[in-house]
C-alpha cells in the first residue's frame, strides 16, 4: 500500500465505500480478535507504555494558505500562544459586463466583509486597513476549477509589497457573535468598510475593452490588500471571514454606487450600484506571522535534544506542532511471533491550561510519521479508515486518541522506520484554534495503549 502524505490544507474527509462498509462490521474494541486461534497456542497480552514516550514542541513549517474554505483575518495576542496576525488580499470578478450608463458619476464605495465565526475575544478593538493590490495574484486552478496550473502561496508570502502604499480604506470594529433565538444557528456578521471614491471612478471609467471578460478585468484591478492592525497589547480576534461565495451565501463583494443621465430623469431614481465578487475562482490569499516571545515554551522551542517537555503546544495556522518519539518500537522486532492487534496513542487535553471555555480546542488533530526525507506522512491505518484512525476530540474525557495499529507492525516487521512522528491541527489554514496537551513527562500525559498476540512455540 502507497504512502499518503500529508495535505497541508485539510484532511481527507472520507476513504472508499468498502472500507467503510467493512469497518462498520468490526467495532474497534474487536478488531481482529475472531481471528486468534482459542486454545494454549496463543497468548492475549496488553501493556499500557509512557515511559519511552518523548514530546516537544516545535514550530510547523510554512502552510499553504490559497484558497481556504474560510479565510482569516485578525490580530490575537493569545496570553500562552504569543501574538498572531493573520491579514489577506483577494481577487474580484465581474457577474457581467458593466454598463454604467451616461455620464455616471461615483457616490460611493463600500466593501462587504461577512464572517459568523471568530476565535479571541469580542471585547478588543480591531482595525482594517485597505490597498489595492499593485501586482496580481494568481489562483491554483488544480484546486479550483480542475486545471493544471498549481501555484501555491505560503504563510509568509509578502503581501504588503505587492499591494500600493496609498491606503484607501480603514474601519475600527468590536468584534461580534450572535445566534438565531430560534435555531440556534450563528449569524452572519458584516463589516462595511468605506473606500475612497477613486477605486469607484477607476471602475467606472475602465474601458469596454478592460471589461470585456475576468481574465482581462484581474489585469486591469488585481484586487485589494487587507492588513489587521491592534492598538491594544492585550486580547484580539482572528475572523473567520466567508469570503467567497456559494450555492447559499452571496459571500464577500465590493459595491459601486454611482447614479447617471438616466436614472437622474426617472420621477423615483433608483440606488444604481454595481458588485464585484469573490467566488471560487478567486485567488484568496492570507499572509499569517507568530511571534511567540516571552512564551513558556520559547527557551524550549524547535529542541528534540533536552527533557522531554511536560506540556506541549498545538496550533493551527502554521503556528506549532508537537513532535513525539517512541523510542523502544524497535525492541518489538527482537520479539519473536508477536503481532500488534490494536495500538491507541492517546493525548490527554491540559483543560486548565487551555482555558477550553474560552478557547474551545481544534475538533481534530493529525498524527503523522516522519520519513528518511524528513517529510510527513499519514500512517496507513488513515487509508484503511479516517474514522478508525481516530483524531477527533472526545469531548467527554477531553482525549485525542490514534490507532496505529498498522503502522506499528510495520514498524515491527522491518517495513518502516521509526523516526518519530508530527502532532498537528487537522484544519491548519481555515481556523485559528490551538490546545495545551499533557506532555509525556507528566503522569496523566502521552500513552500508548497496545494489545498484542503471542504466539507460542
Amino acid at each position: 500500500m502507497g504512502k499518503f502524505k500529508i495535505n497541508q490544507n485539510i484532511p481527507a474527509l472520507f476513504t472508499g465505500l468498502i472500507l467503510i462498509i467493512f469497518y462498520s462490521c468490526n467495532e474497534p474494541n474487536d478488531l481482529g480478535m475472531d481471528l486468534l486461534p482459542s486454545n494454549d497456542l496463543v497468548r492475549i497480552n496488553s501493556l499500557v507504555e509512557t515511559e519511552s514516550i518523548s514530546s516537544y514542541t516545535f514550530r510547523e513549517y510554512p502552510i499553504r494558505t490559497d484558497e481556504p474554505s474560510k479565510s482569516l483575518l485578525g490580530v490575537f495576542n493569545d496570553p500562552l500562544f504569543g501574538k498572531t496576525e493573520i491579514n489577506f488580499a483577494s481577487q474580484f470578478r465581474l457577474q457581467y459586463q458593466p454598463d454604467f450608463g451616461t455620464n455616471a458619476v461615483v457616490d460611493s464605495v463600500r466593501l462587504f466583509l461577512y464572517y459568523r465565526f471568530l476565535y479571541g475575544d469580542t471585547t478588543t478593538m480591531q482595525r482594517i486597513k485597505i490597498y489595492e493590490l499593485d501586482e496580481s495574484l494568481i489562483i491554483d486552478t488544480t484546486s479550483a476549477s480542475g486545471g493544471s496550473y498549481d501555484y501555491p502561496y505560503y504563510q509568509d508570502v509578502d503581501l504588503k509589497s505587492m499591494a500600493s502604499p496609498i491606503q484607501i480604506g480603514e474601519l475600527e470594529f468590536t468584534p461580534q457573535v450572535a445566534q438565531d433565538s430560534a435555531s440556534g444557528d450563528t449569524l452572519y456578521q458584516l463589516l462595511k468598510v468605506p473606500l475612497d471614491i477613486s477605486l469607484g471612478e477607476k471602475l467606472v471609467n475602465a474601458d469596454s475593452s478592460q471589461t470585456k471578460n475576468n481574465d482581462v478585468f484581474l489585469e486591469y484591478f488585481k484586487g485589494l490588500y487587507i492588513e489587521a492592525e491592534k492598538d491594544d497589547p492585550e486580547g484580539g480576534t482572528v475572523l473567520y471571514l466567508e469570503a467567497s461565495s456559494r450555492s447559499s451565501f452571496q459571500g464577500s463583494a465590493l459595491l459601486v454606487y454611482y447614479n447617471n443621465d438616466e436614472n437622474i430623469a426617472e420621477e423615483e431614481p433608483d440606488t444604481l450600484y454595481n458588485a464585484y465578487v469573490i467566488t471560487n475562482l478567486c485567488a484568496r490569499v492570507n499572509s499569517i506571522s507568530h511571534d511567540y516571545s516571552g512564551t513558556p515554551f520559547e527557551t524550549n522551542l524547535n529542541n528534540d535534544t533536552g527533557p522531554a517537555d511536560s506540556l506541549i503546544y498545538v496550533q493551527a495556522t502554521g503556528g506549532l506542532k508537537s513532535k513525539v518519539l517512541i523510542d523502544n518500537l524497535s525492541l518489538w522486532r527482537d520479539s519473536a511471533n508477536t503481532a500488534i492487534n490494536k495500538a491507541v496513542l492517546v493525548f490527554q487535553v491540559d483543560t486548565i491550561a487551555s482555558e477550553i471555555d474560552k478557547f474551545p480546542p481544534p475538533s481534530q488533530l493529525l498524527f503523522t510519521y516522519i520519513n528518511e526525507d524528513g517529510d510527513e506522512y499519514l500512517p496507513v491505518d488513515y487509508a484503511f479508515s479516517h474514522i478508525f484512525y481516530g483524531g477527533v476530540l472526545n469531548t467527554n474525557n477531553y482525549t485525542y486518541s490514534f490507532n496505529i495499529t498498522q503502522h506499528l507492525q510495520r514498524i515491527i516487521d522491518g517495513e518502516t522506520e521509526n523516526l518519530g512522528f508530527f502532532l498537528t491541527t487537522a484544519y491548519k489554514n481555515s481556523e485559528a484554534k490551538r490546545v495545551v496537551l499533557k506532555g509525556s513527562s507528566s503522569k496523566t500525559g502521552i500513552r500508548l495503549i497496545i494489545t498484542y498476540s503471542k504466539y507460542l512455540q
